[in-house]
Parts: C-alpha cells; sequence; structure tokens
C-alpha cells in the first residue's frame, strides 16, 4: 500500500471515529456551522499536500530573486540586454519592493491557480474516496452548508496563498536588494508607505482572480469520487484555457475566459489607477463562480452519496 493510501485510509479512519461527537455538538451548538468552517481549514491547512504547495508557492520569489541577483551582480539590467522577462522585473535592483509584483506576476498565470485547482478539486471527491462524506451529512440541510464550507475554505487558500507569495517576496526583496520610494507605470513617484499599500491591494485582487478557479474546481470535485481524478481535470482545464486565450483566431473569446485579465493587477500600478479591466477581472470571476457554483449546488444536492 502506498504513503498516500495509508495517508487518505488513516484520516477516512478518523474522520469516521468522529462522527457521532460531530452529530452530538451539531444538535447542541447552533453555532456549528462556525465549527465546520474552523474545522474544514484546520483539516485543509494540516495536509502535507497543501504545506508542499505553499512551501512551493513561497519559493518562487526566493528564487526569482536571487537570480536577479546574480544577473545583476555585475551591473547588467535584469531581464537581459532590453530589460524583457515578467512585469516589473527590470525595476527589482532599484527597489525589492518590485519582487512582489514580479513574483505574483511570475506564479499569477501557473502556480497560483494549479495549487487552488489542488485544494478545490480534491475538496469533495476526496472525502468521497476516503468514506468521509456521507459522515459530513449527518442533517437533511446538510448538503448545501457542506458545499458552503467546503467553498469558503478554497477562498481562504486562495487568500491564503497570495498572501505567501507576496510575504515570501518583500522579505526577499527587502535582504537583497534596497527600498524605498518607488516609480509607477505612469512614471510618478509614491512613498514607500504608499507602495506597500498597493502591493497589498495587488494581493488581494490577485486572491480575487482565482475566485472563478475555485468554483470550477469544486464543480469538478462533485462529479467524481476520486480526488486525483477531480485535482488532474481541474489543472487540465486551467491548462487548456490558458493555451486557448493565447490563440488569435479567439481572440473574440478571449474576453470571457477567466484567465484573460488575470494581469490587470498591474493597472494598480498606475497613476492614476486604471479600473476599467480590473473590474472586468472581478466581474467575470464573480460570473464563473455564480455559474459554476450553482453547477456545483445542483449537483451535489441530487447527487447519490455512497461514500
Amino acid at each position: 500500500m502506498s504513503r498516500a493510501e495509508t495517508s487518505s485510509r488513516a484520516e477516512g479512519s478518523s474522520r469516521t471515529e468522529e462522527a457521532p461527537r460531530i452529530e452530538e455538538a451539531r444538535r447542541a451548538n447552533p453555532l456549528w456551522p462556525l465549527g465546520l468552517f474552523r474545522s474544514e481549514l484546520l483539516t485543509t491547512f494540516r495536509r502535507w499536500r497543501t504545506l508542499a504547495l505553499l512551501g512551493v508557492l513561497a519559493a518562487v520569489p526566493v528564487l526569482v530573486g536571487v537570480a536577479v541577483k546574480i544577473e545583476t551582480g555585475d551591473g547588467s539590467t535584469a531581464g537581459g540586454p532590453g530589460g524583457g522577462g515578467p512585469a516589473f522585473i527590470s525595476q527589482i535592483t532599484n527597489n525589492g519592493l518590485f519582487l512582489v509584483f514580479t513574483a505574483l506576476a511570475a506564479t499569477l498565470p501557473f502556480f497560483l491557480p494549479m495549487a487552488v485547482g489542488v485544494v478545490a478539486g480534491d475538496a469533495l471527491a476526496g472525502e468521497a474516496n476516503a468514506g468521509t462524506l456521507r459522515y459530513l451529512l449527518v442533517a437533511p440541510a446538510g448538503r448545501s452548508r457542506l458545499l458552503l464550507t467546503k467553498y469558503a475554505t478554497v477562498l481562504v487558500f486562495c487568500l491564503a496563498a497570495t498572501l505567501v507569495v507576496a510575504v515570501s517576496a518583500l522579505a526577499v526583496g527587502a535582504l537583497l536588494f534596497p527600498l524605498g520610494d518607488l516609480t509607477t507605470i505612469s512614471g510618478t513617484r509614491i512613498g514607500f508607505g504608499e507602495g506597500l499599500v498597493r502591493a497589498l491591494l495587488i494581493a488581494l485582487v490577485v486572491a480575487a482572480s482565482l475566485i472563478g478557479v475555485a468554483a470550477l474546481g469544486l464543480f469538478v470535485s462533485t462529479l467524481t469520487n476520486s480526488g486525483i481524478a477531480a485535482m488532474a481535470t481541474t489543472v487540465g482545464l486551467l491548462t487548456t484555457v490558458q493555451i486557448l486565450d493565447q490563440i488569435p483566431q479567439l481572440s473574440a473569446l478571449h474576453p470571457y475566459f477567466f484567465s484573460h485579465y488575470w494581469l490587470s493587477f498591474a493597472d494598480l500600478m498606475r497613476e492614476p489607477v486604471h479600473w476599467e479591466d480590473l473590474t472586468r477581472n472581478l466581474g467575470l470571476q464573480a460570473l464563473y463562480a455564480a455559474v459554476f457554483g450553482s453547477a456545483a449546488w445542483a449537483r451535489f444536492t441530487a447527487k447519490d452519496i455512497t461514500a
């Protein structure tokens, strides 16, 4: 038996043993939904898979910062002679705060949505695979509440994953490069304090950009009892959508892909801020959340739960 199967069975056994206590607590405590949410948060963030994902995300800014430091050790410009590369990378040597923006731009196309897709895809399918899903559904109204709790937990992971990247990048930037006033994309100068505020806003926008992915992953998770299949399908869909978003012949469809406006967070570094693409991005994420959230609810509430 593999280590993953052993871990899954152990977790399923633990859930099964706790089922009577969960039912008793549910009947006695009117704040049961909050307790369920807390339990889901603890379960999600204690998994080795989740910790490994967060560790990989935290390592990306370290690798980028060290690479830029080595490349610019002789006084050359980051990103090569033309200053190419990910957004803001040529500014890192002047101000370490730009490493936050660069790291988010580097992780948003793949690493962040992949991590969210793994967590969301495993949310319900993983419970079914471990044989613990039916023990969480101990009341007639339990399915909608459980689905909302699972989705809220995935959204918290979206925020946590984004903040891990931002905080790691800020720490590495402060260690390797100078900090101070910074120049916006528009060419104006803003203070370091305002730059930190904008970095926080950018992190929040990036986290909000993953709302649609979270809903899509949760919907996929209702379609199968295999956590691995749900995770692989979600990540596969993410990759497919981003490939389609790069095909010029499909330009008419691009504004409807959930990844199309992801990098619009760079507009927060303009003076004044350009809000058009930012609002389009947030509106599109809300639309995907509504559509796939409703589909997940319709599927899950009608699903025959046998595990």
